[in-house]
Order: C-alpha cells, then sequence, then structure tokens
C-alpha cells in the first residue's frame, strides 16, 4: 500500500510502499519491523534500536516475539556481553528489503517526475531534475558519482528500452549507443524505430572499444566468437534489447554461428560490470563487453569493435538550462579526462545536438 508526502519547503513526490506480509500475519507491522531491525543492525542492543526506531523497548519485545512465533524463527540472537544481533531470517529480510527498494525506486521515477509536474506546473521552467535512461556504462556511472552541478535521476536501460522510455515521455534523455561499423542507412532505420523525424536530437558523448571478456591471461586463446563454439566454451550475455547485445547477434550472423551452438547464450546479464565479474567468478569462460570492465576485474580483451555512445533529447527540451548544463559536462575537460583514463574509451569527435539522421552519417571514426 503506499502513500505520498511532499516536503513543504521543496515539492518533491515521493511514492512510498511497505510489505504486505498476509492474512496471516496481521498483527505484524512491516514498516516498523523494518525499521526496528535495521536500527538493531546499526547499533547492535535493543535498547537503543527501539529507541532509534520511535518506540517503547516492551514493544519492540513484544513485535520480535510475535514475529518469531509467527515466522517460527527468531530475528535475533541475544547473548550477554554481546548485546542484541540479527539473525539469520533477520539479515535476510533486510537484504530482500534494499534490493527491493532499490530495484523499484527505478521503475518509481518516471511517476514521480510525472507527478511533480502535474502538481507543480509552476515550476516546469526552472532548472529541472533530468530523468535519464540510459544503456549502462563505467565512464557515465563514474561521472555521476563524481558530478556535482547537474541533478540527474538515473535507472540504467538497454539501448532499445531507453529510446522506448524517451519516446513514451517516461524520462527526459536516452543513452544509447551505435556501433561504427553500421552504416549511415542502417543506423538510421534503427533510430527510426523510436524517434521520430525533427522531434528529437542526438548528441556523440564518447567512443568505446568492445570485445571478448576471458579468464585472466585468456587460458583458451580464445581470438574470436568462432572459438568460443569450437572449444564449446561458456558464455555469459547481456540482456534482450541492450546494444551490446544487438552487436554480438550482428558478430554471430557476420560469423556464420548459430545462438544454438553457444553454450551459455541464454545466460544474461544487464550491466558490464555484471558481465565481468561473472567470469572473473568462474561461472563463465567468455562474454562480450567494454574493455574497461575487463580491466576492472583483471580479465583478459580480444578488441573486436568500436561503439560510439550517444544521447538523445526531445527538441522542446534540447535548449533548456538542464540539458545545456548536461551537455557542458560531457563537452568538459574535466569528463574528457576521465574518459581518457579509463582503458578502451576516447572522446568523441562530436559532441552537440544534431538532428539523429546526422548523427548516423558521422559514425565513421
Amino acid at each position: 500500500m503506499s502513500s505520498i508526502a511532499t516536503s513543504p519547503l521543496k515539492p518533491t513526490p515521493r511514492i512510498r510502499w511497505s510489505w504486505d506480509f498476509g492474512p496471516a500475519y496481521t498483527g505484524v507491522d512491516s514498516e516498523r519491523l523494518l525499521r526496528l531491525l535495521k536500527a538493531i543492525r546499526e547499533f547492535g542492543t535493543l535498547g537503543r534500536a527501539a529507541h532509534a526506531a520511535g518506540i517503547s523497548y516492551r514493544a519492540a519485545w513484544g513485535l520480535l516475539r510475535l514475529c518469531e512465533s509467527l515466522f517460527g524463527k527468531a530475528l535475533v540472537t541475544m547473548s550477554r556481553g554481546r548485546g542484541t544481533r540479527l539473525s539469520e531470517l533477520g539479515d535476510l529480510l533486510l537484504e530482500i528489503d534494499d534490493a527491493a527498494r532499490s530495484s523499484l525506486g527505478d521503475l518509481h521515477i518516471p511517476w514521480e517526475s510525472r507527478l511533480h509536474e502535474v502538481l507543480f506546473p509552476a515550476m516546469a521552467d526552472l532548472p529541472q531534475r533530468l530523468r535519464v535512461a540510459a544503456s549502462h556504462d563505467l565512464a557515465l556511472a563514474d561521472w555521476l558519482e563524481n558530478g556535482r552541478h547537474i541533478q540527474v535521476d538515473m535507472f540504467w536501460r538497454g539501448s532499445e528500452e531507453a529510446l522506448a522510455s524517451l519516446a513514451r515521455g517516461d524520462c527526459d534523455v536516452a543513452g544509447f549507443h551505435l556501433p561504427e561499423s553500421w552504416t549511415p542507412a542502417q543506423a538510421n532505420s534503427w533510430l527510426g524505430r523510436w524517434l521520430k523525424p525533427r522531434q528529437y536530437v542526438c548528441a556523440a558523448v564518447m567512443r568505446r572499444r568492445q570485445g571478448l571478456l576471458t579468464a585472466s591471461g585468456n587460458p583458451f586463446g580464445v581470438v574470436s566468437l568462432a572459438d568460443v563454439a569450437r572449444l564449446g566454451l561458456r558464455m555469459v550475455n547481456r540482456q534482450r534489447g541492450s546494444g551490446t547485445r544487438s552487436m554480438i547477434d550482428q558478430l554471430l550472423a557476420a560469423n556464420g554461428l548459430q545462438s544454438g551452438g553457444i553454450l551459455g547464450y541464454g545466460h544474461e546479464e544487464f550491466t558490464h560490470d555484471a558481465v565481468a565479474a561473472t567470469i572473473a567468478s568462474g561461472q563463465a569462460d567468455v562474454g562480450f563487453g567494454i574493455e574497461a570492465a575487463a580491466v576492472r576485474f583483471d580479465l583478459g580483451f580480444i578488441p573486436l569493435a568500436w561503439d560510439r555512445y550517444c544521447i538523445a533529447v526531445h527538441i522542446g527540451i534540447a535548449q533548456g538550462n538542464a540539458v545545456c548544463q548536461l551537455l557542458r559536462r560531457f563537452q568538459g575537460n574535466t569528463f574528457h579526462q576521465r574518459l581518457l583514463a579509463l582503458p578502451g574509451y576516447e572522446v568523441s569527435p562530436a559532441g552537440k545536438l544534431v538532428p539523429w539522421d546526422m548523427l548516423a552519417a558521422s559514425l565513421a571514426p
């Protein structure tokens, strides 16, 4: 069950949600329980945790005893000299709650922004917090962590989903990438699936080298995708709808390979880091991604292609203050130096907003 809260000083609508454990657990207030468990994890004593959670010691103790009787397992362990600690079940509940809130936060962002626009239309002309749906990228993630001048709500999506979100109005900026091996006709055909002519403009932000990621030292001697099939290696793939997945499928087709002949083709991950981590952990032998991810996890890398990472915005906001600030940051020396410090990245030769057919025509490096 959700409610909407706003601040009287700075209106920021937010979607709030809580767990419903079902009719058999009617007496359990999930919000109060999770708040108490988080405080126990932080303070290590029931008294301090109860105070921090805004409930009495007696009520906290009663809630834990009730949950123990209903769940059949204790949520905490208490011992003399060691205070109060979460049990395995208590830890697992918080882990699931944290993961769910992180995931749902991305889904809520477009609706919160839309509600803000409806409730506070007078603020529409002020500098806005940009909603960015973007294909995952290490340099962009690093920029978000270190940037201080642009207010951004970021949610990682595949290139196709990002562009579809832009077309639906669910975001202000879409981040996507195009293989530099594409002809202008191919790029125009692909972009035209989502962007209407004369309604959207694009800017190239950077170039990235993509290729095969292998275990450290490339123990199988892989030099091409054909080797992956020939040697029966386990592959970790990117999710359907991502730009990298499209590149993988195109390379398979160019080499006359069938996806059914690739062991692990159906094993999907949603970021370059996740692909690299899967290989580093030994769960897969090979994957496809950017060079910087391979270096970060001390993996082998076989370069196969370059792509151009771009952003797209509706022409109606292209001259707005927030978009102009975003572009200035991308064009600035700080961001360029950050790119040059990452293996396999280069500053894009473009950088200004142009009609997307002009962007397609500029793909050749």
